[in-house]
C-alpha cells in the first residue's frame, strides 16, 4: 500500500490518466489531491468526472484550491468571478457545455465536500497553499489562508539549512507536523521542474497549468512520478501560458 500525493492539474485529464498509469496506481492504493483541479487546460470538467471515479476505487483525499473554489461558486450560483474568467475559468466553462445538469451537481457537491487540509495519523498535513498561524492549522483564523497564502513556502525557502528542528529557532508553525504538503506556488518560478523540498515542507505543484508537468510523490520513499510537459498534451491550446 502506498501513499501518493499529486499536484495541481488544472483541467489536464490526459496528463492525470498518464500520471496515474505511470506511477501503476492499484486499487490498494492511497490517493492525496491537494487541488486546483480546474482552470487551464480544457478538460476540467472531465478531470472532476474522473476523480469522482477514481475515488470509488481508491482511498482518496481532494483538498480544496482557490480555482476549485471560484469552480464550486460558477457551479453554484451561475455567477462568473471575472478575476476566475482571466485565469483559466473561461476554459473550464467551456469544458461543461456539454455536461448534464446531473453531473453539475454531482460536480458541486464534490467540491463542497473537499476539506481545506488533512491531517494524516503521522502529523503529516496536506494543505492547498499554506497557513499563518504558530499554533497550527485549527488556530488559522480565516479559512482563506489555507488556499492563497504563499508564505508558509517563501518561509521555508529562506531558512538556514543549519537549522533543525529541534532547535529553538525552527519556525513555531513548523514544528507541529512531520511533513507539510503543499501546491499552489509552481516549482517553475524557481527553474526548478521536480517536487521540491525545504525544511519539512514539500512543494508538489510542478507547474502543470503552464509549461510543467503533472507530478506525483510517493509520501514514504520519495519516489517522484511525472507526465510528460502537459503543453505537449494539448499542442493546440495554451494553458494559462497567456
Amino acid at each position: 500500500m502506498r501513499t501518493l500525493v499529486i499536484g495541481d492539474i488544472h483541467g489536464g485529464l490526459r496528463a492525470l490518466d498518464q500520471l496515474l498509469e505511470r506511477a501503476q496506481v492499484g486499487f490498494t492504493d492511497n490517493l492525496i489531491f491537494l487541488g486546483d483541479y480546474v482552470d487551464g487546460w480544457s478538460e476540467s470538467a472531465q478531470v472532476i468526472s474522473r476523480l469522482i471515479e477514481a475515488s470509488k476505487h481508491n482511498k482518496c483525499v481532494f483538498i480544496k484550491g482557490n480555482h476549485d473554489v471560484w469552480c464550486e461558486d460558477w457551479l453554484r450560483d451561475g455567477v462568473a468571478n471575472p478575476v476566475w474568467v482571466q485565469h483559466g475559468g473561461q476554459e473550464t466553462i467551456e469544458s461543461y457545455k456539454n455536461t448534464s445538469d446531473a453531473e453539475k451537481k454531482a460536480h458541486l457537491k464534490f467540491f463542497n465536500a473537499m476539506p481545506l487540509y488533512h491531517l494524516d495519523e503521522q502529523k503529516r498535513l496536506f494543505v492547498h497553499a499554506g497557513f499563518t498561524s504558530m499554533h497550527g492549522v485549527q488556530r488559522e483564523v480565516s479559512p482563506k489562508t489555507f488556499y492563497y497564502d504563499r508564505t508558509l513556502w517563501e518561509m521555508a525557502l529562506t531558512m538556514d539549512k543549519r537549522i533543525t528542528k529541534n532547535s529553538d529557532l525552527f519556525p513555531k508553525r513548523l514544528t507541529h507536523y512531520k511533513e507539510i504538503y503543499i501546491g499552489h506556488t509552481p516549482t517553475l518560478y524557481y527553474h526548478k521542474y521536480e517536487p521540491m523540498n525545504a525544511a519539512n515542507v514539500w512543494n508538489i505543484d510542478t507547474g502543470a497549468a503552464f509549461s510543467g508537468k503533472l507530478s506525483a510523490l510517493d509520501i514514504d520513499t520519495k519516489e517522484i512520478f511525472q507526465s510528460d510537459t502537459v503543453m505537449h498534451l494539448y499542442p493546440n491550446e495554451q494553458g494559462r501560458n497567456k
